[in-house]
């Protein structure tokens, strides 16, 4: 991989890179379709991260299908797939890791404290193996792509990172590798997430600014379905992820939603912009 990045950039090309886990759907490739309207190559991983699972999280049962993602990236005329194997990414005696400290404290890190030192780990061997010029991740992983930028603006890396918005299904499911878990009930439960975050959103356009009772409505909305468990829903500024009590106007933020319906965690965000 390293290789063939040399010989592109001695070319002259600009290297679009977009890393997944594989289980491809429409929202990995409107990051595809992003990288090649902004860079003359597109490389796509799929790699399973071990070290981001925590024991009693689900890496065995992470939905794959390579050959399905083969034919879908062939589809969109994707230059180069790198996939390597855990043993590649992760030989014997492996032994560094990169960490983000402050962000990755809150939200996602209270519930998944390994799950960040993973993706940062995994993201610096795969920005090092594809050397890319520019690198596509997706908003519905708000606070990954956060921390993604942290460490790259720390460690002066030459990488420039695109935050796409989320795609989602018709009636407002975020798209997920995950919602295959879902049953049928579950799916229709699901959508009290995104009703939730539009819920909000009306809220601030019409001139809300105070966060606990913007929560609260959410709470309510989220609280009608049957099997649920809500890890979090929070306001939080889009840069340094600080919650505050009151919204500002001209300031930027996520509402930001975690929760399991039935086995299944998902989460979802709003980003929004305060009159």
């Amino acid at each position: 991989m390293q290789d063939v990045s040399f010989s592109l950039k001695s070319a002259g090309k600009a290297i679009g890179f977009i890393p997944t886990m594989g289980f491809l759907h429409e929202g990995h490739l409107s990051l595809v379709n992003r990288s090649k309207e902004l860079c003359d190559v597109t490389i796509v991983s799929i790699f399973v991260n071990p070290t981001q699972f925590s024991p009693s999280e689900d890496l065995a049962l992470y939905p794959r299908d390579i050959e399905k993602d083969n034919k879908l990236l062939l589809e969109q005329k994707v230059d180069y797939l790198f996939y390597p194997d855990a043993n590649e990414i992760y030989p014997e005696n492996f032994q560094t890791f990169v960490a983000v400290n402050h962000i990755t404290k809150k939200l996602e890190g209270e519930f998944r404290p390994i799950h960040f030192k993973g993706v940062t780990t995994v993201v610096n061997i795969l920005f090092n193996c594809v050397m890319p010029h520019l690198a596509f991740f997706g908003q519905k992983d708000a606070q990954q792509a956060a921390v993604i930028k942290q460490m790259v603006n720390d460690l002066k890396m030459p990488v420039n990172i695109n935050v796409c918005p989320i795609v989602r299904e018709a009636d407002g499911l975020a798209m997920s590798s995950r919602n295959v878990y879902l049953s049928v009930d579950e799916r229709k439960d699901a959508l009290a997430l995104y009703n939730a975050l539009q819920k909000a959103k009306r809220m601030i356009d019409e001139g809300e600014k105070r966060v606990s009772l913007i929560i609260s409505e959410m709470i309510t909305i989220i609280a009608k379905i049957k099997y649920f468990k809500l890890d979090y829903i929070k306001i939080v500024e889009s840069n340094s992820f600080e919650a505050g009590e009151e919204l500002i106007s001209s300031n930027e933020y996520y509402i930001l939603i975690a929760c399991k319906i039935g086995k299944t965690r998902l989460i979802d965000n709003e980003l929004i912009i305060v009159d």
